[in-house]
């Protein structure tokens, strides 16, 4: 016990009423770096919807673990996986403690927990569970992880019990008296694979024909496992483990190349180096504790996702259901409706191979399945939200230089999705009617109020999203011409870029507004606050039509040419931030439950509203950015339970609060420049992969002093809020001079 309790003396205090506000002593003088900020805590209950999970795991690797439970209010504990196969996904392989005689009941046991005896770390989990008294703790490799179990003395019976999550037959096999096999079916048709170890001996059990037995296999659904250890077995039982998703001899072989040598110690070890070499890219100084917390527990976040699931030259592929040899990495569970926006452009930063990995494995993905997809997991692509947003992340990482795929091949599957591929969200497959309308007219077509749906492949509960589909597929389009253009495709350059100004055909001059109209052009009369049912689908998505107001990032000096100029971009943006509701909260998200974060109109706890607060760089008014994005980070994203104010959604959300901590932001993929806002910080390094530094040097910098006065890049004056990714990644220094009051004519 004396191990898992000096853990808890650890000097991050999770603190939900307050922020620290003042850098203390015992993270200065820490031996851990960086580590010590980071909290998975933080955001894990969550304002309506999904929070954040303390997951365990080593930075974009296959093995992830977060113990089941309700959420983290839940002072009870269903189980443990052994994986978490894809984010919010789902799990595999569930093990559970015991120390009372076994019963048939005894798998539906939840086991008791204090939330204050919990230790949750990238690289370590320990919980103690209060009814039996015994203590859990977990490493993770990349596609193996380690279980100990410490019982209390003399225990009678020390069980290890066994269960799926998953519905559709399952195997476990016991061998040896300390050896486990099993399988799992994953997402109907996946088979997964999981090798084992305990550091005992014991008798083991199945449960067949609804009771426990001796017998050392079972098969079939809801496939249940036992194993006991004898009462002078030792106290601590560890259990050594693999997963692979190609095969059970790859599942062995995946234990070896990991275990060979290693103890529970090693392997948590390694674990937590790998993580100092991921958060200590970036090094900081200045801000408060709680604003150090925030941003490095977001860095932590944004190595969540993809994740790499080669195995030892081996990798299984969802998108034409086979085993594929390369010894290059297959990274899978990408949600880019969430990350294009910020987690892959900070990737393009901090770890450009890794994102070409990533870009080389959406081509193969195009290759073996025929589209290039959208939200690429395990088991193919999961067709959520709408756009095909992997065009633009390929347009931005082309930009910036990162190669090392088969540029030719991504165009023709990006090309394919922007001329083939059916645009209604939630739907994958071939174009429908709507679709040719829209190529047609330039608009998504929406039915007018209390029209029927009549084309069968529109989701039913999803349905058209007429406006944030056509203002989506206009950035899409704009970025297929774009990278036309870099690969000289003159013919297919000149179409998208006019399908690129499809989101003024949706601008309604007298409400200010992108309004729906109808497949004959007529507008339809809506109130672009609240209409188009549960999260506005029916013309928009998740948010109301103000939110959708700024959904034009390719475009801003057009958006400010709809608006007739800088003056009334710059008073709409000011609105966006104060109008009301006119409504309750209540009524309000009943109806827009996703639009959390509010602030006036805007909803921080959305992806789509990311950029907007960085809009006034683009109509001479830097200073409301400054104080917008200063206040958004100290309202919405505290380093406490509650800190994360929407779906986080495994890294897009926390990138955000990296990029906006630092003081830039990548308000247009596609184009490799980043417009500066205030930096919590006053100094930010990042060590980059070609041997450079790009510095951030903030003079002054404070919580009161968040405005701009000047600026110098490269010791040369910069009067104006941007830089180019080139200059950053040349090793630039960004240097600033902070005050208490904004600079109004700096960066005009």
């Amino acid at each position: 016990m004396v191990n898992h309790f000096s853990r808890l003396l650890k000097p991050v205090v999770l603190c939900a009423m307050c922020s620290m506000a003042a850098t203390g002593t015992s993270y200065a003088q820490n031996t851990d770096g960086n580590l010590v900020y980071i909290d998975p805590r933080i955001g894990n209950v969550g304002q309506l919807l999904e929070p954040t999970r303390p997951t365990m795991h080593l930075p974009n690797q296959m093995i992830r673990m977060y113990p089941k439970r309700a959420d983290y209010i839940d002072d009870q504990i269903s189980s443990f996986p052994l994986n978490m196969v894809s984010h919010r996904l789902g799990e595999v392989f569930a093990i559970k403690p015991d120390n009372k005689p076994l019963t048939m009941e005894s798998w539906n046991q939840k086991m008791t927990y204090d939330h204050d005896l919990e230790v949750t770390r990238p690289w370590y989990y320990s919980t103690y569970l209060i009814d039996k008294g015994i203590t859990v703790e977990f490493t993770p490799g990349k596609k193996v992880g380690e279980y100990r179990f410490t019982f209390p003395a003399k225990t009678a019976a020390k069980s290890m019990l066994f269960n799926v999550y998953n519905e559709g037959p399952a195997t476990w096999n016991f061998t040896g008296g300390n050896e486990l096999t099993g399988t799992e079916i994953y997402h109907d048709d996946i088979k997964i694979y999981v090798y084992g170890q305990f550091s005992a001996k014991g008798t083991a059990g199945v449960i067949k024909d609804g009771a426990l037995t001796n017998q050392p296999s079972v098969e079939g659904k809801e496939a249940r496992s036992f194993i006991t250890f004898a009462a002078d077995a030792p106290d601590h039982i560890e259990f050594k483990y693999a997963i692979s998703y190609v095969s059970a001899e790859q599942a062995k072989q995946n234990f070896k190349d990991e275990f060979t040598g290693v103890d529970f110690a090693k392997l948590e070890a390694l674990a937590k180096s790998a993580w100092a070499k991921v958060v200590n890219q970036i090094n900081i100084e200045g801000g408060t504790v709680a604003q150090r917390r925030s941003f490095y527990t977001a860095l932590y976040r944004s190595n969540e996702r993809m994740v790499n699931i080669n195995e030892d030259g081996h990798y299984y592929s969802g998108y034409d259901k086979k085993v594929h040899d390369s010894n290059r990495p297959f990274y899978v569970d990408d949600w880019v409706w969430d990350t294009y926006l910020a987690l892959h452009p900070l990737r393009s930063i901090l770890n450009p191979a890794m994102e070409s990995d990533m870009l080389n494995s959406y081509v193969n993905m195009y290759q073996q399945s025929g589209w290039m997809p959208t939200f690429p997991v395990l088991f193919g692509d999961n067709p959520c939200m709408n756009g095909f947003h992997s065009t633009v992340m390929f347009l931005d990482d082309y930009r910036k230089g990162i190669r090392g795929f088969d540029v030719g091949k991504a165009y023709e599957g990006i090309l394919k999705n922007a001329t083939q591929a059916t645009m209604l969200p939630w739907e994958n497959g071939p174009k429908c009617e709507l679709d040719d309308f829209y190529y047609n007219k330039g608009f998504f077509p929406a039915l007018q109020k209390g029209e029927k749906e009549t084309v069968s492949l529109v989701h039913s509960f999803e349905k058209r999203q007429a406006v944030a589909v056509t203002l989506g597929g206009s950035y899409d389009d704009w970025a297929v011409g774009q990278l036309a253009t870099e690969l000289k495709k003159t013919n297919d350059e000149a179409t998208f870029a006019k399908r690129a100004l499809n989101y003024k055909n949706l601008w309604n001059d007298d409400k200010k507004m992108f309004i729906p109209k109808d497949k004959d052009g007529n507008w339809i009369n809506i109130d672009p606050k609240f209409d188009g049912g549960l999260g506005g689908r029916d013309f928009y998505d998740e948010n109301n039509g103000w939110t959708y107001l700024w959904q034009v990032q390719h475009d801003i000096p057009g958006l400010i040419n709809l608006m007739r100029g800088n003056d009334n971009f710059q008073a709409k943006l000011d609105q966006t931030f104060r109008e009301s509701l006119d409504r309750s909260k209540y009524q309000f998200w009943a109806k827009f439950p996703d639009a959390t974060g509010l602030v006036g109109q805007y909803s921080m706890g959305n992806e789509p509203s990311f950029h907007i607060p960085y809009l006034y760089n683009y109509a001479g008014a830097p200073w409301k950015t400054q104080k917008r994005i200063r206040f958004l980070l100290d309202v919405w994203y505290k380093d406490n339970i509650f800190g994360i104010p929407g779906d986080e959604d495994g890294g897009g959300m926390s990138a955000f609060v990296v990029f906006s901590s630092m003081g830039f932001y990548p308000i247009t993929p596609g184009k490799p420049v980043y417009t500066i806002g205030s930096p919590v910080f006053s100094k930010v390094t990042i060590n980059l992969s070609n041997g450079k530094q790009f510095k951030m040097v903030a003079n002054n910098c404070s919580v009161i002093n968040k405005y701009i006065q000047s600026a110098k890049f490269n010791g040369k004056v910069l009067n104006k809020p941007w830089f180019t990714h080139e200059q950053l990644t040349s090793g630039g220094t960004l240097q600033l001079e902070m005050g208490p009051k904004p600079n109004k004519s700096w960066g005009i």
